[in-house]
């Protein structure tokens, strides 16, 4: 039985003829996400704002005008109502009860539940989250610091494990990547809530996208150290292609376990696996057509190599002689 192979391993695909073309794509695509951000903004879920998330789903479209009456009526403060993922499904936030006690906090729960569902007998309640203010700031800013000191530690781990190029194009892909998660959640921000599993989830896709980054930056120093003669072009090429099958295999696997959840996840975990699935998608994207083309424009200096093989060839030469003189037992 033959082994399936989506990528022929004699695949010679021109990657660095079309770089100008994927960095003005990257370039639009980071700006488009930059604005969608700051035109319509992310749908915070209750983690980052606080306050009282109640998640309602009826058997027919949601009243949305009724509900809102309804509560209005209840006095339990300015609620804000949004359909979210399909129109029967609606998100109810209340501002948390004055008093911290956990009790005032299910009073109030216990309190609009059983109006709504004395109006609405079938209506059923899938979640109910709570988070307090001085919680939601601070999970707003540790969340911020762990995605940027994730991406600035990645690029100081290319820069000191191969060149600064190398650290710099990193950073860039995985920029943009980040980006576009956060464009993305901006743009559907009517059906998906960016919380803490976002959050959880970015960290996940900027782990992805740099274990694949390095294997294609380590295959890029091995053949500079194999293929002295070689443009630089052409052996990035080379480089690429030759994990191209590595590459494809393991996003495809990884999108196949994506999709599955997606289906059969249930409610709870569609946005992570929805960030998971682009940042996968990016992430391949940005490995092959940004971080290796961008070593170009970086100007990365095969002339180090060279002087480092020259190094590696005297250690070689010189171990060589030392074991043919070296006495026999």
């Amino acid at each position: 039985m033959r082994l399936l192979k989506i990528v022929p391993d004699n695949t010679n695909i021109g990657f660095v003829a079309l770089r100008r073309w994927a960095f003005g794509l990257t370039l639009f695509l980071s700006i488009g996400a930059i604005v969608l951000v700051g035109v319509r903004g992310l749908n915070f879920g209750v983690d980052f704002v606080g306050g009282l998330m109640i998640e309602a789903k009826f058997d027919h479209q949601a009243p949305l005008d009724a509900v809102r009456g309804k509560l209005d009526s209840l006095d339990v403060g300015e609620a804000q109502l949004q359909q979210f993922g399909d129109a029967q499904t609606v998100s109810i936030r209340l501002p948390l009860p004055r008093s911290t006690d956990e009790g005032a906090t299910n009073a109030l729960v216990n309190k609009v539940e059983g109006a709504l569902k004395a109006q609405y007998p079938s209506v059923v309640f899938n979640q109910v989250q709570a988070v307090g203010g001085k919680v939601s700031n601070e999970l707003i800013r540790n969340g911020a610091i762990a995605v940027f000191l994730a991406i600035f530690g990645i690029a100081l781990f290319g820069i000191f494990r191969f060149e600064w190029q190398f650290g710099v194009a990193t950073f860039v892909s995985i920029l943009h990547d980040v980006l576009m998660t956060f464009g993305f959640f901006a743009l559907f921000r009517n059906y998906l809530e960016f919380d803490l599993n976002i959050v959880a989830a970015v960290l996940t896709i900027i782990g992805y996208s740099i274990n694949d980054k390095i294997v294609i930056d380590d295959r890029i120093r091995e053949n500079l150290r194999k293929y002295r003669q070689m443009p630089i072009g052409e052996l990035i090429d080379l480089s690429v292609n030759e994990t191209l099958p590595r590459t494809v295999m393991t996003s495809l696997t990884i999108i196949l376990a994506l999709a599955s959840l997606l289906i059969f996840g249930g409610h709870v975990l569609r946005g992570f696996t929805a960030a998971m699935i682009l940042g996968v998608i990016v992430g391949t994207y940005s490995s092959i057509y940004v971080s290796s083309s961008l070593l170009i424009t970086l100007g990365i200096d095969k002339s180090r190599f060279k002087q480092m093989n020259q190094a590696v060839d005297k250690k070689k030469a010189a171990r060589e002689r030392a074991e043919r003189i070296a006495p026999r037992p």
